[in-house]
C-alpha cells in the first residue's frame, strides 16, 4: 500500500530554517568573475553543519552583506552536525575515533598501510626470506619491516615505487637483513613526490657479510622529508652501499646518519648526487664509520646547487683503521648554509681523507672544522685541493699529515697545536660572491608597483598551493586540542620524531615567537579566529581576497583591467599564510602601509584588452589576481630576495607580489 504524502513542516520549523540561512542569500547570484570574493551559494550549505554555523558567525561579526568568498568557504569544516555535537573532549577519545574523524572532517592524518602488500609482506616474512627470498615489492605504502631477511643467504630484494606521492608517509625498516650473507637489496623510487614523509632505517644489514645495497631516486622531490639511518651496516663485513640521487630537489627536510658502518670491515659507501638542488635540507652524520676497518667512503656531487644546506659531521671516522674518505664537488654552487666538522677522523690510524673542490659555493656559507684529524697516530693523511670559502674556522687541527693545495695565507698558532687558515682575498673573489640563477628569486615573484598597469606583459611565478589539502576544525572542537606539540601528537598519532611531528613543533614555535617591530600577529586555529583577528585589526566592515586560481602560473601573462582597492589609497591589511598542521592553521599578521590591487590576468597572446591577438575578439581572461604592494620596506633585511630581484635597498623601493593560492589578504571594504 502506498504511503501517504508527508505532512508539511510546521511553520516554526520553516522560520527556523530561514533564520539559519546566511543573511546575504540574495547575493548568491552576484557576478563572481568581477572579484575573487565570489559568493558561495548558500543553497548548497546544509544549515545543520559546522560550515553553516560559521557562516552565521561571520554574518554577525562582519554585517556588511558582502558575498562569502568561495575560496574561504571551501576550507570550512565539512563535519555534519551530529559529528560536531558528539566530538570527544579528551585526547584519548579523539585518538580512538581518529580514522572516522579524519575522513569526515577533512584532516591530514597518517595513511593506512596497503592491505594487499601487507599480506604479501606477512607471507614473505613468515617464510623467512632465504635464498631467492621475498620480493620484489612493488607499489608498497606505509610499511614497517622488522627482522626482514635475517640470516638470509644470497638472492636479492627489490623495492620499487615505495610510498610514492603520499601525504604523511611513514615507513620503518628495523633489523633488516641482519647477519645476512651475499644478499643484495635495492630501493628504487623510494617515497618520491611525497609530502611530509618519514623513513627510519635502524640496524639495517648489521653483521651482514658481502652483498650490496643501493638507493636510487631516494626521496626525490619530496616536501619536508625526515630520513633516519641508525647503525646501518654496523659490524658489516665487505658490504658495498650506494646512494644515487638522494633527496634530489627535496624541500625543507633533514636526514640523519648515526653509527653508519660502525665497527665495519671493508665497508664501501658511495654518495652520488646527494641533496643536489635541494632547498633547506639538513644532513647529520654522527659516529659515521667509527672504529671501522678499511672503510672506503666517497661523497661525489654532495649538496651541489643546494639552497641553504646544513651539514653536520660529528665523530666521523673516529678510531678508524686504514680508512679512505673522499669528498668531490662538495657544496659546489650552493647558496650559503652551514657545515660543521667536529672530531673528524680523530684517533684514526693510517688511511686518508681528501677534499676536492670543497666550499666552492655560489654564495658563501660558514664552515667550522674542530678537532680535525687529531690523535697520536701520525700516519693519517688529510688533503685539501681547491678549497675556498669564507667564515671558516679551523680549531684543534692535526699538527702533521695535512696537505693544503691552492690555499693561501696559512699560518701556525703560537703553541703549534693548531693551524689557523685564511683564504686570500684574491682566491675568495675568484670563487665566491657570484649569484647563482638556480636560487635567485623566481621571475615575477616580486615586482614594482608601476608594473600593475593594463596591457603590461610579465612573468607569473608558481603560485600553486603546495600544502596538503586540509579543512578548518570548528572553533569549539579546535579548542579541545591544546595547541601544544605533545597534545597534537597524542590526538593525531603523530610521533614528535617524525617529519609531521617536527612540523607541528615548528608551527607552534613560530606562533609563539614574539612579533617583529610594528607587527601584530596571531595564529588562527579556526576560521572564527581568522575573522576575529581581521575584525580586531581593521574593524567590522572588511572583505577577504585571494587570487582566483592558478591559471597562468609559471608562465608569461598580460594584465587586463587593474583596480586599486579602496581607490588605490594607502591602507592597512591583514595577510594570512598557511602553516603545516593536521588541520588548517593560519599565521595572520597585520601589514601597515600597503596598497592592494585586483587585476584581470590574460593569456599572453592577447592584446592587453581581453581580445585575442588573432583578431577573433575572444575573451582570454584566464584568472583574476590579487596583488599587495608593501610601501615601507625600511625594516626588511638587505638580503631579502626582493632586493636581489629588483635592486635597491630597504626603504628605497616598494615591493609587490601576488597573493598565492591558499593564502589571503583582508582589507577594509571599498
Amino acid at each position: 500500500m502506498a504511503s501517504p504524502p508527508p505532512s508539511p513542516p510546521p511553520r516554526a520549523v520553516i522560520l527556523l530554517l530561514l533564520l539559519l540561512l546566511p543573511h546575504n542569500a540574495a547575493a548568491a547570484g552576484a557576478d563572481s568573475t568581477a572579484t575573487t570574493a565570489a559568493a558561495a551559494s548558500p543553497a548548497a550549505v546544509n544549515p545543520f553543519t559546522a560550515k553553516a554555523a560559521f557562516i552565521r558567525y561571520w554574518n554577525r561579526k562582519v554585517p556588511n552583506n558582502r558575498p562569502h568568498p568561495a575560496f574561504f568557504v571551501s576550507k570550512l569544516s565539512p563535519l555534519p552536525a551530529a559529528d560536531s555535537a558528539s566530538f570527544p573532549s579528551s585526547l584519548p577519545d579523539i585518538r580512538a575515533r581518529l580514522p572516522a574523524l579524519c575522513s569526515r572532517a577533512g584532516l591530514l592524518c597518517p595513511g593506512p598501510s596497503s592491505s594487499s602488500d601487507a599480506a604479501s609482506l606477512a607471507s614473505a616474512a613468515a617464510a623467512g626470506p632465504r635464498g631467492s627470498g621475498g620480493g620484489p615489492f612493488k607499489g608498497y605504502s606505509n610499511g614497517n619491516f622488522s627482522n626482514y631477511g635475517t640470516g638470509g643467504e644470497s638472492g636479492a630484494d627489490s623495492f620499487r615505487n615505495y610510498s610514492p606521492d603520499l601525504n604523511i608517509a611513514a615507513d620503518s625498516f628495523r633489523r633488516y637483513a641482519r647477519d645476512s650473507s651475499g644478499r643484495a637489496d635495492r630501493f628504487e623510487s623510494y617515497e618520491s613526490d611525497g609530502n611530509v614523509v618519514t623513513s627510519n632505517f635502524t640496524s639495517y644489514a648489521g653483521g651482514a657479510t658481502g652483498g650490496s645495497g643501493s638507493f636510487s631516486s631516494y626521496a626525490a622531490e619530496t616536501n619536508v622529508p625526515d630520513s633516519t639511518f641508525s647503525n646501518y651496516d654496523a659490524a658489516a663485513n665487505g658490504r658495498a652501499r650506494g646512494f644515487s640521487s638522494y633527496s634530489q630537489e627535496a624541500n625543507h627536510g633533514e636526514s640523519g646518519f648515526s653509527g653508519y658502518g660502525k665497527n665495519g670491515n671493508g665497508v664501501r659507501e658511495t654518495f652520488s648526487s646527494y641533496g643536489n638542488e635541494s632547498n633547506v635540507l639538513a644532513s647529520g652524520f654522527a659516529n659515521y664509520g667509527e672504529s671501522g676497518n678499511g672503510a672506503t667512503d666517497t661523497f661525489s656531487g654532495y649538496g651541489v646547487e643546494g639552497n641553504v644546506p646544513e651539514d653536520t659531521f660529528r665523530s666521523y671516522g673516529a678510531g678508524g683503521n686504514a680508512g679512505v674518505d673522499t669528498f668531490k664537488r662538495y657544496r659546489d654552487d650552493a647558496n650559503v648554509g652551514d657545515d660543521r666538522f667536529s672530531s673528524y677522523a680523530k684517533g684514526a690510524n693510517g688511511g686518508a681523507a681528501e677534499f676536492q673542490s670543497y666550499g666552492n659555493s655560489a654564495n658563501p656559507g660558514s664552515t667550522i672544522f674542530k678537532g680535525y684529524g687529531e690523535g697520536t697516530n701520525p700516519n693519517h693523511h688529510i688533503s685539501f685541493k681547491e678549497y675556498a670559502g669564507e667564515n671558516i674556522t679551523f680549531k684543534g687541527y692535526a699538527k702533521s699529515g695535512v696537505d693544503f693545495k691552492a690555499y693561501h695565507n696559512t699560518s701556525s698558532s703560537g703553541s703549534g697545536a693548531a693551524a689557523a687558515v685564511t683564504v686570500s682575498a684574491e682566491a675568495a673573489a675568484s670563487t665566491m660572491r657570484h649569484e647563482h640563477l638556480k636560487w635567485s628569486p623566481e621571475p615575477g615573484k616580486f615586482f614594482r608597483e608601476k608594473e600593475l598597469v593594463a596591457g603590461n606583459r610579465m612573468p607569473m611565478p608558481d603560485i600553486r598551493d603546495k600544502m596538503p589539502p586540509r579543512a578548518f576544525l570548528p572553533r569549539d572542537i579546535a579548542s579541545k586540542i591544546p595547541f601544544e606539540p605533545a597534545a597534537v601528537s597524542e590526538a593525531f598519532g603523530l610521533p614528535l620524531d617524525t617529519a609531521m611531528g617536527k612540523a607541528v613543533a615548528e608551527t607552534v614555535a613560530e606562533c609563539r615567537r614574539a612579533p617583529s617591530k610594528g607587527e601584530s600577529k596571531r595564529c588562527a586555529t579556526s576560521a572564527e579566529d581568522v575573522v576575529d583577528f581581521a575584525v580586531e585589526m581593521l574593524g567590522r566592515d572588511v572583505v577577504v581576497r585571494s587570487t582566483a586560481s592558478t591559471a597562468g602560473s609559471g608562465g608569461e601573462v598580460r594584465l587586463g583591467n587593474v583596480t586599486g582597492v579602496d581607490g588605490g589609497r594607502v591602507t592597512r591589511s591583514v595577510s594570512c599564510h598557511q602553516s603545516l598542521f593536521p588541520y588548517l592553521v593560519y599565521y595572520c599578521h597585520s601589514v601597515p602601509k600597503v596598497r592592494v590591487y585586483e587585476a584581470d590576468i590574460l593569456a599572453a597572446d592577447t592584446d592587453g584588452n581581453g581580445r585575442g591577438g588573432g583578431g577573433d575578439g575572444g575573451d582570454k581572461i584566464i584568472n583574476h589576481g590579487v596583488a599587495i604592494c608593501h610601501l615601507d620596506t625600511s625594516d626588511w633585511s638587505p638580503t631579502h630576495g626582493a632586493f636581489v630581484a629588483l635592486g635597491g635597498k630597504p626603504g628605497e623601493v616598494e615591493v609587490c607580489h601576488w597573493i598565492f593560492e591558499g593564502d589571503m589578504t583582508w582589507t577594509v571594504a571599498d
